[in-house]
């Protein structure tokens, strides 16, 4: 029984008549716009002359403010006195309604005048209150004087404003009558536009109706062709047309779906196939480096102090002090991979590996230091293993050809707010050589990458390139400190050496969470 009611008020004939009932309702929406478009405009004529009378009561408040002063000079008595203060605030009140800025309209200049004089008023007037307490005849005599010539001003002001203001209201009374005829002429044409619009919309709606009949009709003609890609749009409707074009469309989609799902089983289990045996090759790989990973690093630092203790067993001086601050190197590394450091330690680490590599070269690799005695470089953290593979890449690829000559220079000092792009004091670090030099090219390329993106980092000279890639570096320092422009290169081309410059940002959060994570 519901079933049959729901179609009943779901039919055709339901259809219709809701339409009718939606063309009453535009008729009678037509109607409620042009009442309250009028009721508006008489709203706006009533608002009119609303301005003079704002004015006139800043006048009448003002006099009676100019008129209570007057009694408490004369007289000294305390109610003059609170009646004045109290005509003060209202002035104070009804100024802040009028306007305060430079503009381009005479009318709001003159509202900005009156504003301003009443403020300076209030100010004078206060004076020569003040001065009769004090009882500095002189005083409040010239103070009144004075207050009385702005008065007087100011009212000339108020009459001109009022005038002008009164001429210009004149006319928008009757251009709003003008309006409101015009707004009478709108709301018929809209009545008119309105019942043309629903006369189309009856047609427009019968058309609806029958229209789905004909697609669905030819749709059944291509699915008994044996044509099942033909394509027939879910109906929202819930008469007659809508229940038999509802079911076509849910006959259709069965079938497809059961096509499409047996194609896509075949396909899935060929891809599981092929994901098992990559997951088999990956996960031997991941083990595989995870062991080396642990065992390499610390058997050869591990090795290296055996070397050391035995070479001092021996004698050997100077193998031991190598083989010692090798092992520094390398325990350095591998303890603060991922982590951060004091930048006493990455200089310290720096000096190993200059020493590391002066052993190598027999002492030919120039390095200077120029560190300001300002910085307390315990107190400093950053991420690890930032250092190390700049001077690196400095003497790998900038001084590599000609070691006799070439020169690295690090230097720590600091920078304040003002003269770098992170908007806070910074210290600056600053890995300088005089080698080969880099173009601009070079550089773009440099500072684009990043780890993972996919492109191999590129030396300056073709070679191999650094342990741990620039871009490695500019990645871990963005991550470490949520900021960027911290990393930056800097060369005249081929030949006039390269100087890298990394910002550390004093932030004290920062900071602490670091020595906390020690």
């Amino acid at each position: 029984m519901k079933r049959t009611q729901f179609r009943f008020f779901s039919s055709v004939q339901t259809r219709i008549s809701a339409v009718v009932a939606t063309v009453l309702l535009l008729v009678l929406c037509a109607n409620i716009f042009a009442f309250r478009q009028s009721s508006e405009t008489v709203q706006q004529i009533n608002e009119v002359f609303a301005s003079n009378a704002v004015i006139m009561n800043l006048g009448d408040t003002l006099a009676a403010a100019q008129a209570s002063m007057y009694d408490y000079l004369s007289t000294k008595g305390t109610a003059p006195l609170e009646d004045f203060y109290r005509y003060e605030q209202a002035l104070r009140e009804q100024t802040e309604e009028l306007n305060g800025r430079n503009v381009g309209n005479d009318l709001l200049m003159l509202e900005k005048n009156i504003r301003f004089m009443t403020h300076s008023y209030l100010r004078v007037a206060e004076d020569a209150i003040q001065a009769r307490r004090g009882r500095n005849v002189e005083e409040y005599k010239a103070d009144y004087a004075r207050a009385s010539t702005l008065f007087e001003y100011i009212n000339n002001y108020i009459y001109t404003l009022n005038s002008r203001r009164f001429s210009q209201n004149t006319e928008n009374y009757l251009t709003l009558l003008r309006n409101m005829r015009v707004v009478e002429r709108m709301s018929l044409m809209m009545i008119i536009v309105v019942c043309a619009f629903a006369l189309a919309l009856c047609i427009m709606s019968v058309r609806a109706m029958i229209g789905p009949l004909g697609a669905l009709s030819a749709a059944a003609e291509n699915v008994a062709g044996g044509d099942f890609s033909v394509d027939v749009p879910e109906s929202q409707r819930q008469d007659e047309v809508g229940v038999v074009t509802n079911a076509f469309h849910k006959m259709l989609a069965s079938i497809r779906a059961y096509i499409e799902s047996q194609r896509a089983s075949l396909e899935k289990e060929a891809q599981m196939k092929e994901n098992e045996l990559s997951m088999e090759a990956h996960l031997k790989e991941a083990q595989l480096k995870f062991l080396q990973a642990q065992i390499n690093p610390h058997f050869l630092f591990n090795s290296l102090n055996a070397g050391s203790q035995l070479a001092m067993m021996e004698g050997a001086e100077r193998t031991e002090h190598f083989l010692s601050r090798m092992a520094q190197f390398f325990r350095y590394n591998v303890k603060k991979t991922g982590g951060d450091a004091a930048l006493s330690e990455e200089i310290e680490s720096v000096d190993n590996y200059i020493y590391i590599l002066n052993v190598r070269f027999s002492g030919d690799i120039h390095y200077e230091k120029q560190i300001s005695q300002d910085i307390d470089l315990e107190q400093v953290r950053m991420p690890s293993m930032i250092l190390q593979p700049i001077v690196e890449n400095a003497i790998q690829h900038g001084i590599h050809d000609d070691h006799e000559n070439g020169v690295v220079t690090l230097a720590v000092d600091d920078v304040p707010e003002n003269e770098n792009e992170t908007g806070t004091d910074c210290v600056r670090i600053t890995v300088a050589d005089n080698g080969a030099g880099m173009s601009r090219a070079m550089i773009a390329s440099i500072m684009s990458r990043r780890p993972g993106d996919g492109s191999a980092p590129q030396d300056r000279e073709g070679g191999d390139s650094t342990g741990i890639a620039m871009e490695n570096v500019i990645a871990r320092l963005e991550l470490y400190y949520g900021r960027k422009n911290l990393f930056s290169i800097w060369s005249d081309g081929p030949g006039t050496g390269t100087e890298v410059t990394v910002l550390l940002p004093k932030e004290k959060e920062h900071v602490s969470d670091s020595d906390s994570g020690r």
